[in-house]
């Protein structure tokens, strides 16, 4: 047989119907549509990127791995080449660094490990595993038109990768879409963080100097000597690394070059821990830019529709929180969605029942945010007077924060802020 006389499998049409429709193919979107297709629902999942593309987010927190058993893929991703992440460290604005913050130093067991992936592969893997479980997966599908009867979503008008256009059915549209936020942004849901208005501009690097043994596979937080910004150094496969460096917009660009790398470089040029390591480092792509990325949507849910992932909100990349929320979103939301339907009631009521404990759990995260990117604030003389909450810290870092109670953490948190800003009092 000739090359020419070759032909592809087929591919049966998409159907006019499913019960849900997930839009968006990263995590969030497969972990929902494999888990309500467990359930026995017809689903169809459409990724409009027609094959598998860079994302930052490459470090996964040690919680990830409780959704990733339950999505049944744990042993596809232990066989990956994807570094092993034992800790995360942080080297303050004068180069020190603190203890590691060893995940397994408090719960020595396997889910104390996790994993630096590449996000074209790892989202594959998720996609995959969706398809194998009975989701319909389309790539090269976008959905250009959420549809909507009255208040209640109905379906979505979707691009086919011909050019074409169908409408689809369905009794659920779940939006998966990340930053591009198709329902929220349609219903004026998104509320920017006004405190967290930062930009972050990032690259791959080859050849930059990675640590041995346990530490091989650490994220590294590093501040710049003004404080004004901080970098990451995460390390990937084959010897690869992804720096990028988060600031205010009105550090980052405003009155700065408009070129992403020279601004790069000057701030590169005030974190000489990071430089050292980066001395003989060549980058492997240009570089990259996101901006204005830490906002929440008011509603989770509405009748007929649910957001998850970046869909729903983005906290910021300091703790490497986005890709366990939106595995963790996407478990909630497939149980919210599949009680529904069972019910023969998916409302806004019923679809948006996990919204309080997944804000929960965000909301504690947020408060170590502003912990992070307060000047005032200071993690170590933090442990110093509340040694107790070192084990909440690491914790915190693990992602546990639907497992254990952390209100009082949270509280020790705001309390230190409090005291920090208070004015010294005067001499007598």
């Amino acid at each position: 047989m000739t090359r020419s006389d070759e032909r592809k499998p087929a591919v049966s049409p998409i159907r006019a119907r499913y019960d849900v429709l997930v839009a968006g193919g990263g995590p969030a979107g497969a972990t929902v549509a494999t888990l309500v297709a467990a359930h026995g629902h017809d689903v169809l999942l459409v990724e409009r990127s027609a094959t598998p593309q860079f994302k930052v987010g490459e470090s996964l927190m040690p919680a990830t791995y409780w959704s990733l058993q339950r999505l049944g893929v744990l042993d596809e991703v232990r066989a990956r080449a994807f570094p092993k992440k034992w800790s995360v460290q942080f080297f303050d604005h004068r180069g020190a660094g603190s203890k590691p913050f060893y995940f397994h130093e408090f719960r020595p067991e396997e889910s104390s490990q996790t994993w630096q992936v590449l996000r074209s592969e790892f989202d594959q893997l998720l996609l995959d595993n969706a398809a194998r479980k009975g989701v319909d997966v389309r790539r090269g599908v976008a959905v250009s038109e959420a549809l909507f009867d009255g208040g209640r979503a109905v379906g979505a008008r979707l691009r086919l990768d011909d050019g074409s256009e169908t409408e689809v059915a369905s009794r659920v549209l779940v939006d998966a879409t990340g930053q591009s936020a198709l329902v929220a942004r349609r219903l004026g849901l998104r509320e920017f963080e006004p405190n967290l208005r930062n930009v972050a501009y990032y690259t791959h690097f080859v050849g930059a100097r990675l640590d041995e043994g346990i530490d091989a596979g650490a994220t590294l937080i590093f501040r710049t000597a003004d404080r004004k910004a901080w970098f990451w150094f995460i390390p990937l496969p084959d010897g690869v690394a992804s720096v990028g460096v988060v600031g205010p917009v009105e550090h980052l660009v405003e009155g700065r070059a408009a070129d992403p790398q020279a601004v790069f470089a000057e701030e590169l040029g005030r974190c000489e821990r990071l430089a050292e390591r980066l001395a003989t480092a060549c980058p492997t792509m240009p570089m990259k830019a996101i901006r204005d990325f830490s906002y929440f949507s008011r509603e989770v849910a509405g009748d007929g529709w649910v957001l998850v992932g970046d869909a729903y909100g983005f906290i910021d990349p300091i703790y490497s929180s986005g890709v366990f929320l939106a595995l963790k979103s996407g478990e909630m939301a497939a149980d919210a969605i599949a009680a529904a339907l069972a019910a023969g009631a998916p409302t806004a009521e019923s679809l948006g029942s996990f919204g309080p404990e997944l804000r929960r759990g965000t909301e504690a995260l947020r408060q170590l945010v502003y912990a992070y990117y307060d000047p005032r604030f200071s993690f170590a003389s933090f442990l110093e007077r509340h040694p107790q909450h070192r084990r909440d810290l690491t914790e915190m870092l693990v992602g546990n924060v639907y497992r254990m109670p952390l209100d009082d953490f949270v509280a020790a948190l705001a309390e230190e802020r409090r005291r920090v800003s208070r004015p010294a009092r005067a001499a007598p």
